[in-house]
């Protein structure tokens, strides 16, 4: 019963960290005119991308940032202008990273890192090992991982039950919180980096 319980905790915890509902307007403006095969891929892109972090920090802990010689700080910092740059991005209706043909796996990849899985994410998967060792949170990040899958996979029925028009808004208004959400990872990062 404890197992289940911390299985359970450690589940709401990490789906409430990656808020793949968060996700669903950016993604479906992100792949907005690409074919359902596509966008499932995305989905499946997306959810590769933020799991393959999890799963090698749920082994590799610290390890990873040690042998890099970087810290959560600075990685932070990386996180929150990428995450920045989305923000402009859907809060102005631009396009960015597109000129190189990169347009149909830049959705997967950005939604996977840093918006699903980002310093947030990363840290909580720390925090769980230390605290649960490795299999609880193993099937918590696979369960959550799972749940994200399904809701980006059906994005495009979640757009058309909202109509696009909301979900354009959604996007918009979603975007100018990414950017102050990113603002205030960087100044946190910079602030931890400066010892202040």
């Amino acid at each position: 019963m404890d197992d289940i319980s911390g299985i359970l905790y450690a589940f709401a915890t990490l789906f409430i960290i990656l808020n793949p509902l968060l996700s669903v307007p950016i993604f479906a403006a992100m792949t907005r005119g690409q074919s359902p095969a596509e966008i499932h891929k995305q989905a499946f892109i997306a959810v590769a991308v933020a799991g393959s972090l999890m799963y090698l920090f749920l082994v590799f802990n610290q390890v990873i940032f040690d042998i890099l010689g970087l810290s959560i700080p600075s990685f932070q910092i990386a996180g929150g202008i990428l995450l920045f740059l989305l923000g402009i991005q859907e809060a102005l209706g631009i396009e960015l990273g597109h000129s190189k043909g990169h347009a149909k796996s830049a959705a997967g990849v950005v939604i996977g890192t840093p918006l699903l899985c980002g310093p947030g994410a990363i840290t909580t998967v720390m925090l769980l090992s230390k605290d649960y060792g490795f299999l609880i949170p193993f099937v918590a990040i696979t369960l959550a991982l799972l749940a994200t899958w399904i809701i980006l996979y059906y994005s495009e029925l979640i757009q058309r039950v909202l109509g696009e028009v909301v979900t354009d808004i959604m996007g918009k208004v979603l975007g100018m919180f990414l950017a102050a959400i990113a603002v205030n990872l960087i100044t946190s990062g910079i602030l931890t980096l400066a010892g202040i």
